[in-house]
């Protein structure tokens, strides 16, 4: 039960980027939230941080606290009404990707390429041994 919880949260939260994106791409968005936006994702993969990655807990913490204020005031600053059509150009997008994934050999992907990297695992540990014991 709480597993599906967190995956709708993950799930949310991709719809909530790729809403991101088609704003950012959108000619109509002003200059100064695409400003916003491109500081915080550059801060996200700077090297240099207030409080760096490497330590533990708090090191993701601003990284955390630096995406949900630029998403919040990203938000803020947007018009509504493009703010609006965004999400929906987006949930389209999601739904068309979706059918997509459905259909022919993507779904059997993963499983095939699980498959093939066991399939090499075992030759070349038979082809070791062989060679080992020879």
């Amino acid at each position: 039960m709480k597993m599906n919880g967190w995956r709708r949260q993950v799930e949310q939260l991709q719809k909530e980027a790729y809403v991101f994106y088609v704003l950012f791409k959108d000619p109509r968005t002003p200059w100064y939230t695409k400003g916003i936006a491109a500081c915080t994702t550059a801060y996200l993969f700077s090297p240099v941080q207030l409080i760096p990655s490497f330590i533990p807990v708090v090191g993701f913490l601003d990284d955390f606290l630096v995406l949900f204020l630029g998403a919040k005031v990203v938000q803020k600053i947007t018009d509504p009404d493009l703010l609006r059509e965004c999400r929906e150009l987006a949930e389209a997008a999601e739904c068309t990707r979706k059918e997509k994934v459905r259909t022919g050999i993507a779904r059997y992907s993963i499983l095939l390429t699980a498959g093939g990297w066991l399939l090499i695992a075992v030759a070349g540990s038979a082809f070791l041994a062989a060679y080992v014991y020879r």
